[in-house]
């Protein structure tokens, strides 16, 4: 009987994205296991490519089957669950298998496969039997030490495989397996005495020698920095008790740990109010139910949601159980952090995209070995390796970034209600603005709600007053006067304010006022933004950026008008209003740097600048007692976008902005300024009245057939040629409707379109979507898999690139 791996392969496309059977070789045979990822040879041309072991199973023949080439891991990287993790991503999101596993496992981890290529020299070459190509092949590797990748060397002289198949038969180049990981693990020296100490065989020992032997022989082993340093030594000395067989070198793998260095004073749990106490006992009698369950945790801003749940966590990981912690942004990671690590010390793990890759994959492998009990990151922790998972907690569980806009397209919601099922773990949201559809989950049953009505500690919501921009059409995207003069009186004060503009940039449009036109990028169909930090235009899709001009590029006139205010402009607007005012810009531009998030809003929780001005990473989950004032510079902005959320957003938005001011002893105030003071999203978001938000957006939803009364998803093309990309979403679309209509007329489906995407051009490719409301069933992803295979299989689209994303958001 021979052992048969049922593997999926790396870098192929939708089409030829399927399972394949190897046999295993003896030399593999009991080592290779489902979860690990081995080389095999594939295509006509038996290409080395990386492979995950999906199954094994045995027959009785080879044939037709090739041979596994290598085996990458010695120990499985999935688990059951994560492999089970691996086909939901596949069948739920129309991805491929390895776009599913690098979504599961961090970047550090993968391996680059490859084929080294080195010039053999003692074989004689008779350079006029070369051809041109072969020469420079000669001569490419002749100036190489070590081995070049063969995908290098074909790249840089501009060659294809067979230009090297003479030299390899020659044996003038020899060819080996090239496999490398990304990332590395960090290793330290160490040190550790021999056997041949306790036998007493080193009476002649000098005093330096004698005090490295005497620290071993209590401590067992130390790292080599470690014994340089207690015993006031150089390597020197331990080099010579290693070369008289005293001592030995080895090495031993530490974590890179990004918060290392860094204080983590436990502090004992605060005091719960009674609502906060009512709504954990809600919580944990809920817990303690046999089974997955889900619950919404609502409150107002302020009402201390974060100690609710936090005592929730303390009472599972007593209990011997895990939990993940998502946030939605790494803006509130920084605060969440430090108040887990005041809560649970060095037993947390952080995962998010700010970290350094080598960190990332150092605390994945802390949580693989069980070294961690709280895991706290965005979206990708959702993967986490936690086994004996106990909770679940998503905060802010309403924003959209907690779903994916590149393959896959997964929310982390739906893969956090996946892994609850299977290990009978307690999901918990939590939020002041829920999304509609969790709080409509929560209305029919579905979850438990479980409400906090009240601010914490007599804590007051604040007043909120709303400035007509009509009245003042000066400030438009600025500082109107109602809002300059509260500024200038909580400078007076000596207390701290916040200012929200969803706009980064100076100024958003640039436009001669002769012609009429608008500096636009070449590359996207949008506007480009004026920077006054580098002082050029810039796309903030595509990264293009060109100096600005003095003069139009189309009529020659001088006369350039700039218009529409972002963050740039407004910190320069106030620096000119209150030049004694210390001002920190908080957004993309201002926080690229590794940890400037956590840096600069621990400088103004510090007390080192009065007003912070931002994107809307100012506007959510942070908490800064002498924060009394906010100001909401443009709340129009999302207001009348092309999503049916816009109004969802809106209202999340402002809501979450106001409730920052007036968290602590100090009463609150916000200044929301708007061209449509009578617009009832505003109003209701000013009263944080979300229940009357709700109850006006879900009649709504239902008159128009929108989530929660049915799933929206979308298929997206995109292509470098316009007319292709049309022309292809035209054929889906009819091609659709025809199976929809026959074989599927079971299935309840509204489709829309095809139609140019919002942003029909960006970074050169044009976009158009396909829109479908529909019910989520096996019956319905079989439907789409089939489409997408039948789109692959027309040649007439291979100049387009289709993907379905059935949890569409307006992105596409």
């Amino acid at each position: 009987m021979f052992q048969i791996a049922r593997v999926a392969v790396d870098k192929a496309t939708w089409h030829y994205d399927k399972l394949y059977d190897y046999y295993l070789p003896v030399e593999l045979e009991g080592k290779v296991q489902p979860g690990c990822r081995v080389t095999v040879p594939f295509g006509s041309y038996n290409h080395r490519r990386l492979a995950i072991v999906l199954a094994l199973s045995e027959d009785d023949t080879r044939e037709k089957r090739k041979p596994v080439s290598t085996l990458v891991d010695e120990s499985p990287l999935l688990n059951t669950e994560m492999l089970g993790l691996l086909r939901y991503l596949k069948e739920h999101t129309y991805c491929t298998w390895f776009d599913g596993l690098r979504a599961i496992l961090p970047a550090g981890i993968g391996v680059k496969v490859g084929v080294g290529l080195k010039l053999e020299r003692t074989v004689k070459l008779d350079a006029s039997e070369l051809t041109e190509e072969e020469r420079r092949v000669v001569g490419y590797l002749s100036g190489k030490r070590k081995e070049v990748q063969e995908e290098t060397l074909l790249k840089e002289l501009g060659l294809v495989s067979k230009d090297l198949v003479r030299l390899k038969e020659w044996g003038a180049v020899s060819a080996a397996q090239l496999d490398r990981r990304r990332v590395q693990d960090e290793k330290a020296v160490m040190v550790r005495l021999t056997p041949l100490v306790d036998e007493g065989r080193f009476p002649k020992l000098t005093e330096k020698q004698k005090a490295v032997v005497g620290l071993l022989e209590g401590a067992v082993c130390a790292s080599l920095k470690e014994v340089c340093y207690y015993c006031g030594v150089t390597r020197a000395v331990v080099d010579k008790l290693c070369a008289i067989g005293a001592a030995e070198y080895f090495d031993q793998e530490v974590y890179r740990n990004p918060y290392a260095g860094r204080g983590m004073s436990l502090s004992p749990p605060s005091e719960l109010s009674a609502d906060q106490k009512k709504a954990f006992d809600q919580l944990y009698a809920l817990y303690r139910r046999e089974g997955p369950k889900g619950a919404l945790l609502y409150g107002v801003t302020g009402s201390g949601k974060t100690q609710v749940f936090l005592r929730l966590i303390r009472q599972v990981v007593e209990e011997g159980k895990r939990v993940i912690v998502l946030v939605p942004e790494i803006s509130l990671t920084p605060q969440t952090v430090e108040m887990f690590h005041s809560a649970f010390g060095g037993r947390v793990a952080v995962l998010h995209s700010g970290l350094a890759m080598g960190e990332r994959l150092d605390e994945w492998k802390r949580i693989r070995a069980g070294e961690a009990d709280v895991v706290v990151g965005t979206r990708s922790a959702v993967f986490a390796p936690v086994d004996n998972l106990g909770l679940i907690v998503i905060d802010e569980e309403q924003e959209g970034t907690y779903k994916s806009e590149s393959s896959p397209r997964f929310h982390a919601r739906e893969v956090a209600r996946v892994r609850c099922r299977y290990h009978g773990a307690m999901l918990l949201l939590a939020s002041a603005t829920p999304s509609v559809e969790s709080f409509y989950q929560a209305k029919q049953g579905k979850l438990a709600l479980v409400t906090l009505k009240e601010r914490y500690s007599a804590a007051r919501l604040p007043d909120v007053y709303i400035v007509d921009l009509k009245e003042d059409p000066a400030a438009s995207g600025g500082i109107s006067a109602r809002l300059g003069e509260e500024l200038y009186l909580n400078l007076q004060k000596r207390e701290q304010s916040i200012l929200l503009l969803n706009r980064r940039g100076h100024t958003t449009t640039v436009k001669c006022s002769q012609c009429g036109q608008t500096a636009t990028c070449p590359n996207c169909s949008i506007s480009l933004t004026y920077h006054a930090a580098n002082n050029r235009l810039m796309c903030h899709y595509c990264g293009y950026s060109r100096p600005v001009e003095e003069s139009c590029p189309h009529c020659g006139s001088k006369l350039i008008r700039y218009t529409g205010a972002g963050t740039q402009r407004v910190e320069e607007e106030l620096r000119e209003r209150f030049p004694d005012a210390r001002v920190l810009r908080m957004d993309m531009d201002t926080t690229m740097a590794r940890f400037s998030h956590e840096e600069k809003f621990a400088a103004f929780a510090r007390g080192e600048y009065d007003i912070m001005v931002g994107t809307q990473m100012v506007a959510k989950g942070l908490n800064f007692p002498r924060v009394t004032l906010v100001g909401v510079l443009s709340a129009d902005q999302s207001l009348y976008s092309d999503d049916f959320r816009s109004f969802e957003k809106t209202f999340s938005l402002l809501t979450q902005v106001v409730g920052r001011c007036g968290r602590g002893e100090l009463p609150g105030r916000a200044f929301v300024q708007t061209f449509s003071p009578e617009n009832r999203i505003i109003e209701l978001a000013s009263t944080q009245n979300y229940e009357e938000y709700y109850a006006e957006e879900i009649a709504y939803r239902k008159l128009g057939l929108y989530p929660p009364y049915c799933e929206l998803g979308a298929v997206g093309f995109v292509s470098p040629r316009e007319d292709l990309c049309r022309e292809a979403a035209k054929r889906f679309a009819g091609e659709f409707s025809r199976l929809a209509g026959t074989e599927y007329k079971d299935l309840p489906i509204r489709a829309l379109g095809p139609t140019e995407s919002a942003v029909f051009k960006v970074a050169g490719k044009y976009r158009c979507r396909y829109l479908i409301k529909y019910r989520s069933s096996a019956r319905f992803r079989e439907l789409m898999a089939r489409m997408l295979d039948w789109f692959y299989a027309d040649r007439r689209n291979k100049e387009v690139t289709a993907f379905a994303d059935p949890y569409y958001d307006g992105s596409i």
